[in-house]
């Protein structure tokens, strides 16, 4: 729609639509999740079309084999593969609690606990234009018990981190409050350290996670909005190098992504360009990875996870 007063006009009908989209997907991930489909026998059956021929899938496949070996030598030892563990998957829901009157409307008293939750989602996170101490967001936020995040930039002071902290999970309880940080690949070596050292400083809890999605984007030479893969790449190598050098832990990876083969974001093993992104430019908002890149990414990142485990087993 064009950018005028009359097609900004807020339509409530919106919010209706999207419970109910967001309900249908997700009565379908429970089917998939329950119904056999993520069922570790099928390892080997699930879609790599259009990446058969790239790197990507030779190291999947190989990873594939790992696990078909890993659940013969199981079954060899009596372990049967029909337990459920293997053949479903746990999920969990998430998103900014952008809507305040959406959040409101799902929020329900639980009476044995004598606490608040969310039901819109199992964690809900504050985003990085809405994180004012003392707006409307964060007080809505504090008064719910879910685990909750808020996105922090390099806008962020980390004196105003710790009163956020503070706020938002004043009895320190490990699993409340996730630090989504979210600086760009060339701002983080600078913004993350000090986020770090602050927290450690004041003894506060938390679970670090990367967005390295936000920071980078650009607009392309097409004028598409678009993600360099490079960059997102270059963010979550860094965000683990510091956390290893500053003695603390990388928790999360934050993502959008998506299981289509879209040009969105540039680069990877895909090699979308900028010339190639009118090519399957579906969405309505952000760029995406596509598959094909979240599955590079998802390497990358149990390679630098096994880094890790091995310097702490060493």
């Amino acid at each position: 729609a064009p950018f005028t007063p009359q097609s900004r006009i807020p339509d409530p009908n919106r919010m209706l639509q999207c419970y109910q989209q967001s309900t249908a997907t997700l009565n379908m991930l429970r089917a998939l999740a329950q119904g056999g489909y993520v069922d570790l026998r099928r390892v080997h059956e699930f879609s790599l079309d259009f990446i058969r021929s790239s790197e990507a899938a030779t190291k999947y496949a190989d990873i594939a084999d790992r696990i078909d070996k890993a659940l013969g030598f199981m079954h060899a030892c009596g372990v049967s593969s029909d337990n459920p563990d293997f053949r479903q998957a746990e999920y969990f829901s998430s998103h900014e609690a952008l809507l305040l009157n959406y959040e409101e409307a799902l929020t329900r008293f639980d009476r044995q606990s004598g606490k608040y939750y969310a039901t819109s989602g199992h964690f809900i996170w504050i985003g990085d234009r809405t994180r004012q101490i003392d707006h409307a967001h964060v007080e809505y936020m504090r008064g719910i018990a879910n685990p909750i995040g808020i996105k922090a930039g390099p806008s962020l002071h980390p004196d105003e981190l710790l009163r956020l902290i503070d706020v938002l999970n004043p009895d320190n309880i490990p699993g409340r409050l996730t630090v989504i940080v979210r600086c760009g690949a060339d701002k983080i070596g600078d913004v993350l350290p000090k986020f770090i050292r602050a927290v450690q400083r004041e003894g506060k809890v938390v679970v670090w996670s990367t967005d390295p999605c936000h920071g980078n984007t650009i607009t392309s030479n097409s004028g598409k909005k678009t993600r360099p893969f490079h960059k997102i790449l270059s963010e979550v190598r860094d965000f683990f190098q510091i956390h290893r050098a500053e003695g603390s832990y990388p928790g999360a990876l934050h993502l959008e992504m998506t299981g289509l083969n879209v040009t969105e974001c540039t680069g990877g093993v895909s090699d979308v360009t900028d010339e190639s992104l009118n090519d399957n430019y579906l969405t309505a908002c952000d760029p995406r990875l596509n598959a094909a890149q979240a599955l590079e990414m998802a390497f990358l990142v149990a390679e630098m996870q096994d880094k890790i485990s091995h310097v702490r087993r060493s």
